[in-house]
């Protein structure tokens, strides 16, 4: 079905993340399923993940601290994963290399946060209201929905995920704006807005199925105070969940794709724990439309005219 006063289709998903990869990680097989029943979707990656570790030892000379060229790179691979989803509209945030990534450090309990030096042009370090306005234009354009991005700690902690949170929640507003900026285009209001989550009952027993394997102490770091804690979300504050089974094969390839940045122990944990580690993917109501059930929506947009 599209919408004939903008022939475009009627349901219109917009992601925002911080890197290449991360969109595959959280969201591969939500995504993989909006394009098959015919949504747009549009990916709005805030920076090229230029400070990424490298995981290929044959590209390593593209690392931030050898030639500085992985940018490149990682645009090729995002390319690569795009076409295995079947997203057509994937776009960098004012542009390709317009905002670099920060990189990352982590504190004396292993959480991730800002680098000490940081570069010139980085994300984190980003004027927030210019960036802003490099998303209100695609969102007046594109006119989603919804809008998926991270919440306030971006998930774990990278700058990046949190700056990428920042800025889609201020372009959220200020694209509704009647008043604001009208040079950037018609205003539009978001229905709903979530933040990708995962299940924290979910992954526990996950990690409890993991015991006397290599994997068993990977349930540590949801617990609390652990380093990726804030990913998770107790039940009752998840909104929708998306079953993926039947997607979970072309996000697994799209992950596959990223092959600078993604750890083949993680395919191997999902091997041993199954593939519904990867298949189901978990959102958090943040803002406009509620969903009409008092369970989990299996819908990311169920209840919108």
């Amino acid at each position: 079905m599209t919408d004939a006063r903008h022939d475009r289709p009627s349901r219109r998903l917009m992601l925002v993340h911080a890197h290449p990869d991360d969109e595959c990680l959280n969201n591969g097989a939500t995504m993989a399923r909006y394009v098959s029943e015919g949504a747009a979707v549009t990916l709005v990656t805030c920076t090229l993940g230029e400070e990424g570790e490298v995981l290929v030892p044959d590209l390593s000379h593209l690392a931030a601290e050898h030639d500085d060229k992985l940018g490149a790179h990682r645009l090729q691979e995002l390319t690569e994963a795009m076409g295995i989803l079947g997203v057509t509209d994937f776009v960098r945030l004012g542009g390709d290399g317009r905002y670099r990534d920060s990189g990352m450090a982590y504190d004396d309990r292993g959480h991730a946060v800002a680098r000490d030096v940081l570069r010139p042009g980085i994300f984190w370090t980003a004027d927030l209201l210019e960036a802003a306005n490099e998303l209100v234009v695609l969102i007046r354009d594109r006119r989603p929905q919804v809008l998926i991005t991270y919440n306030e700690h971006g998930n774990y902690g990278h700058p990046d995920h949190v700056q990428a949170h920042r800025v889609a929640m201020y372009g959220y507003l200020l694209a509704a704006a009647p008043s604001y900026r009208p040079d950037l285009g018609d205003p539009w209001r978001i229905d709903r807005v979530l933040w990708t989550t995962m299940s924290r009952s979910r992954a526990l027993a996950q990690a409890e199925q993991a015991k006397g394997t290599q994997y068993e102490n990977w349930g540590e770091a949801i617990k609390e105070g652990g380093p990726m804690e804030s990913a998770f979300a107790d039940d009752g504050a998840i909104a929708a969940a998306i079953d993926g089974t039947a997607w979970v094969r072309q996000k697994l390839d799209a992950l596959q794709a990223h092959a600078t940045q993604v750890n083949t122990q993680m395919f191997a944990l999902g091997d041993a724990l199954g593939e519904t580690m990867w298949s189901q993917e978990f959102y958090r109501l943040a803002a406009g439309t509620g969903y009409p059930t008092d369970g989990w929506a299996d819908d990311l947009f169920a209840g919108l005219a």
